[in-house]
């Protein structure tokens, strides 16, 4: 439950890291059957923190893309549910606009315009957002997202699952300076990223290490690898601050968590005099209350969807 876009009542969060555990990764299936189990309890726990009646909402957001279909459908479909049962307004938000808005709850003085970093499992994003309804987005991953690369890598070394918090802490004990990984550029857009390159050299250097019959170090693979893909983010960030001159810039997702990625990105922001914002490591991974946020700002703007709302896995950021 958001209050004017900034103001959390409450976020309730059911995970499900532990079951995908078992498997090594999301499976779709499961995911969309724990949605069904958990939702009605989630939504009752969210009403009841908040001190609030389902009639006391004055909109109901959910988010309808991107992401696994599965789980998408149970959402809206409980959405559309409650907003015609209540007679309600129902609000469509893209997953990646919440991601942004997460740093309206952090930050409330934070307001467009601004540039945002948003790196998650499935998306990287360098995005201007010129308004709250405004979004530009200046460059993009070609291929691997780095919060993909992370799981991929993860796997490699053995790691498991969830790969982004293991490599983190496996990093940590590592020599990030002992094995040299690329930094790669994509011809024709400085700010667009790829990583499945970094991803084949961590991969190439396991095999060749293993071929020679040399011991695999582990924590420093991680930390290399780390090292590489914060400092890509951070170099292709701050050309954007050079080019564009904004006076702020928005750390977003899921990789946002990892601490490493926290400190260079806040650290590129001071050496060019530019603020930095990044939410609390619980507004990071995917929650609630950054949905009901993007949607506030997008009912003001007065955007109402109807009960044809269905879920659109590769939903595009506009």
């Amino acid at each position: 439950m958001v209050a004017d876009g900034r103001r959390v009542k409450s976020n309730v969060i059911s995970t499900q890291i532990p079951i995908h555990t078992l498997y090594g990764g999301v499976v779709p299936e499961i995911a969309s059957r724990k949605h069904i189990e958990r939702i009605d309890a989630v939504i009752n726990e969210a009403l009841s923190q908040a001190d609030m009646k389902l009639g006391e909402v004055d909109a109901v957001a959910v988010t309808y893309g991107p992401g696994l279909v599965g789980a998408l459908l149970v959402g809206v479909a409980e959405a559309k549910a409650i907003a015609y049962a209540l007679g309600k307004p129902l609000i469509g938000v893209n997953h990646i606009k919440g991601h942004i808005a997460a740093n309206y709850i952090e930050d409330i003085t934070l307001t467009p315009p601004f540039l945002c970093l948003v790196v998650s499992g499935g998306h990287t994003h360098l995005i201007r957002v010129s308004d709250y309804d405004e979004y530009t987005i200046i460059g993009r991953t070609v291929d691997d997202a780095a919060g993909e690369a992370f799981d991929k890598v993860a796997r490699a070394i053995g790691l498991g699952y969830p790969g982004g918090p293991k490599v983190e802490e496996a990093a940590k004990k590592g020599n990030a300076k002992a094995i040299r990984f690329p930094h790669a550029r994509v011809e024709g857009n400085p700010y667009d990223f790829s990583f499945s390159g970094l991803k084949s050299a961590v991969l190439n250097y396991i095999n060749g290490e293993r071929m020679k019959g040399r011991e695999i170090v582990s924590e420093d693979i991680a930390a290399a690898f780390q090292d590489a893909v914060v400092g890509v983010l951070c170099e292709h960030a701050g050309l954007a601050i050079d080019e564009f001159g904004d006076a702020d810039l928005a750390l977003a997702g899921g990789v946002a968590a990892n601490k490493a990625l926290r400190e260079a990105v806040k650290n590129m922001c001071e050496d060019r005099g530019v603020r930095f914002h990044c939410p609390a490591i619980g507004l990071c991974t995917d929650n609630a209350a950054m949905i009901g946020s993007a949607g506030y700002y997008e009912y003001i703007n007065g955007r109402r969807d109807g009960w044809d709302l269905n879920a659109v896995p590769q939903l595009k950021i506009s």
